[in-house]
């Protein structure tokens, strides 16, 4: 058996990860045909077919399935030890961040506030993104740290090539017009009093939705989604012109207009990580980084697919 190339084992595991050879080389930005042939060298390599044919298209053997679930591995090692071939190094370099708006106000710019008095070595470019968009840019190794969010009764799952390290939580509560303010706490109850009105929910993500449908589902109906809105400033005006309900985060000063009823039984978390391409947290920039966002271990709610 030949050496096999790391280069290779990536596009491998980009394959499995993808689908598609076409969906591979527009990620790394190659050609299809250097995908197919780096894939064929790597089948010579193993002395073993790693793709079979499925229709037009191809999938992975059960040997190149095997062999992707020890790429992940692999790649991991080879970044862990390019990081710590110097691992004394003072932190130095450009850190490519993508996250949610919420996650930029809150834990990123107290963050370059720092880097600028304590590290001046170490930069930050900060890109504005919902979760699946920022995991797909950490995927294709377009940043080197993802900032997402899910809900405690919507967990996101978070892939076999990446680490996910807990940041911070904070209650979410049903944002109405102040004049239909009533009560507090069951979130069954809370959510019945509203069965009859328009919802709004995100139009760049579809957690707040799954946790209304989610609830609703537990008080009996199925809420009518009517709009859709980004800003979460939009949605309290929104509210406020009278379109309908949402969801706001209990910390957030509402707008004159807009009153919030806390949620129990369930309550509504929002949950924020940090997420890393495997093996790349020991990069010195991108672990000082960590620290100052006081990242801890690896999180168990997110699911590992």
């Amino acid at each position: 058996m030949l050496p096999m190339d790391p280069r290779r084992l990536e596009l491998l595991l980009e394959l499995s990860r993808l689908g598609s050879m076409h969906e591979v080389a527009d990620a790394l930005h190659i050609t299809t045909s250097t995908v197919s042939q780096q894939i064929a060298a790597l089948a010579r390599e193993v002395g073993t077919p790693l793709l079979e044919p499925d229709g037009r298209r191809v999938r992975l053997t059960p040997a190149g399935r095997r062999l992707a679930d020890h790429a992940v591995t692999v790649l991991a090692a080879i970044e862990t030890a390019r990081a710590d071939l110097d691992p004394d190094a003072e932190p130095a370099g450009e850190v490519r961040v993508a996250a949610f708006a919420t996650a930029v106000r809150a834990s990123l710019l107290p963050v370059v506030r720092t880097l600028a008095t304590d590290h001046r070595d170490v930069r930050l470019r900060i890109l504005e993104h919902e979760p699946s968009e920022a995991m797909n840019l950490l995927a294709s190794d377009d940043v080197d740290l993802a900032l997402t969010y899910d809900y405690n009764l919507a967990p996101g799952t978070v892939d076999r090539t990446a680490d996910a390290m807990p940041l911070w939580e904070t209650a979410w509560g049903l944002g109405v017009p102040t004049e239909r303010r009533r009560g507090r706490g069951d979130a069954l109850a809370v959510f019945d009093r509203f069965r009859d009105e328009d919802w709004i929910v995100n139009s760049r993500n579809t957690a707040d939705e799954d946790v209304i449908r989610t609830v609703a589902s537990l008080a009996g109906f199925r809420p009518r989604v009517t709009h859709r809105a980004d800003s979460l400033e939009l949605v309290q005006d929104m509210i406020v012109a009278g379109l309908g309900v949402g969801l706001l985060p209990a910390a957030q000063v509402t707008a004159a207009g807009v009153s919030l009823i806390p949620l129990t039984r369930p309550e509504v978390l929002l949950r924020a990580f940090a997420v890393t391409r495997r093996g790349r947290a020991a990069w010195p920039p991108l672990a000082l980084v960590l620290e100052l966002l006081g990242a801890g271990p690896r999180d168990q709610h997110l699911a590992r697919r």
